[in-house]
């Protein structure tokens, strides 16, 4: 076999990536069958005011081109850039905005032609999403019809893209621990049910509140909270009759609890002193197959489910603990990655009193942590975890009516802003979330107690 010289080998490796930000076709199903058109309309426009947090989410590359529903300022485009020395970013933003941006690309021929032309001479181009959706497989296949030579580096082969859906689904990762009960004992969720029909899911949870007082109910892939129903002590009647109605009642306010399967789990009595009682640790499969540890962390989780952000650091999480999910993790990120899937991927876990750690859901895409890890891996080098502390909120709601725009924001933070010498600070990540009164920010600290003392700044400042 003839070796190729080195410059043959480069001249065939693609020499663009674009990155694409399609936050709402991770969830598109649900999003669609939401029964309440301003909630859907909302949910559509907030994924897409949070999408230039993507930009964040590529502080490792030299050279950005990135696909987003909503135009970026140059002020914030400087701000990024120059935070993480990077020269040359491009943004493109389709004519239309739908929430399933991969089809509004289709249709804008402007784009289209943006990318032939990006591709060169070579026909070679890397595309890489937030998520890889079935609308995401449609634009590869235009574009490779189109006769570009498509590379998909953090996603999987169309034959294998069933595994996004599956295993980033609540019933999917719940048959996975099902089947891995042997292999991994430590991979066990909480003691639930899978159905379908609103009907036999009240049946179900009524029965598993009045019994244990407490139930959980999620829809099959829902999104930031929406999809999750979490009923705890004394919010329903202990009157199985009573609590089957009012369930069924709720669950006939939306109807994705009827196109999809429903999950019923028991309660978690959750412990909050480990990782705030929700640890999670995420992975990447390389397009080899090698699964890649990237970083472990405590979760911020609202009372009602919603995931607020993250505190990353290697004290978030005791020595113990972090072996065990990072065992979960690996042995998760085989069987991925045996069935096919390449890209990110996290396991989250609820630590509950009886000192038990259970896994509640993976996430297969990027997460609303992926950004952080690039920050920090830039900033502070792979070694992140034991030299800084970082929080990080994606969606802060400001207490009064007061409308700030990026230069106004910046002027308020100003002492507390980051800053590359004291290697200390709040940095913002998304100016469009200001326009719904909403601020996506990471602090980095020195210490637990330093970050904290840098957000309670912030919450004054404002």
């Amino acid at each position: 076999m003839k070796t190729k010289k080195p410059s043959e080998v480069s001249n065939q490796l693609p020499k663009t990536t674009i990155f694409i930000s399609n936050l709402s076709e991770d969830v598109w199903p649900f999003i669609k069958n939401m029964s309440d058109p301003i909630e859907r309309k909302n949910e559509i426009e907030e994924n897409a005011y949070l999408a230039d947090r993507d930009l964040f989410s590529l502080a490792q590359e030299s050279r950005i081109i990135l696909i987003t529903p909503k135009k970026v300022s140059k002020p914030f485009l400087d701000y990024f850039k120059n935070l993480f020395n990077i020269k040359k970013v491009d943004i493109l933003v389709p004519n239309n905005h739908t929430g399933e941006i991969c089809k509004d690309i289709l249709k804008d021929k402007k784009i289209i032609e943006k990318i032939i032309k990006l591709a060169n001479s070579s026909n070679r181009i890397n595309l890489t999403p937030y998520s890889t959706s079935l609308q995401f497989l449609e634009l590869v296949n235009f574009l490779n019809k189109k006769g570009l030579k498509v590379h998909t580096p953090e996603s999987p082969a169309e034959e294998d893209a069933w595994t996004v859906n599956f295993f980033g689904s609540k019933s999917g990762i719940r048959q996975l621990a099902q089947q891995s009960a042997r292999e991994e004992p430590d991979l066990y969720m909480p003691n639930g049910y899978i159905c379908m029909g609103i009907e036999d899911a009240a049946r179900i949870a009524a029965k598993k509140y009045v019994k244990e007082n407490g139930v959980v109910l999620k829809t099959n892939k829902g999104h930031s909270g929406a999809g999750v129903l979490i009923f705890r002590p004394n919010e329903l009647s202990k009157n199985y009759q009573k609590a089957e109605k009012e369930i069924l009642r709720i669950l006939k306010l939306d109807s994705y609890w009827e196109k999809f399967p429903i999950i019923i789990e028991s309660l978690i009595n959750i412990n909050p002193k480990i990782a705030g009682g929700f640890p999670s640790v995420e992975f990447k499969i390389q397009k080899n197959g090698r699964v890649d540890f990237l970083y472990f962390c405590g979760m911020r989780v609202t009372k009602e489910g919603v995931f607020k952000g993250m505190e990353v650091n290697d004290n978030v999480i005791s020595d113990r603990i972090e072996t065990q999910i990072m065992d979960t993790g690996f042995y998760v990120g085989e069987k991925y990655a045996q069935a096919g899937y390449r890209g990110y991927f996290d396991i989250d876990f609820v630590a509950s009193k009886n000192g038990k750690i259970f896994t509640t859901e993976s996430n297969v895409r990027r997460t609303g942590g992926t950004h952080v890890f690039h920050m920090a891996s830039k900033l502070f080098g792979r070694e992140f975890l034991y030299n800084t502390f970082i929080l990080s909120t994606n969606l802060y709601s400001f207490s009064d009516k007061r409308k700030y725009n990026f230069k106004s924001l910046k002027k308020v933070l100003s002492p507390i802003l980051y800053d590359k010498k004291k290697k200390e600070g709040i940095i913002i990540v998304s100016e469009n979330l200001l326009e719904l009164n909403k601020l996506a920010y990471v602090i980095f600290g020195k210490t637990k107690k330093r970050a904290l003392e840098i957000e309670d700044k912030m919450q004054k400042l404002l």
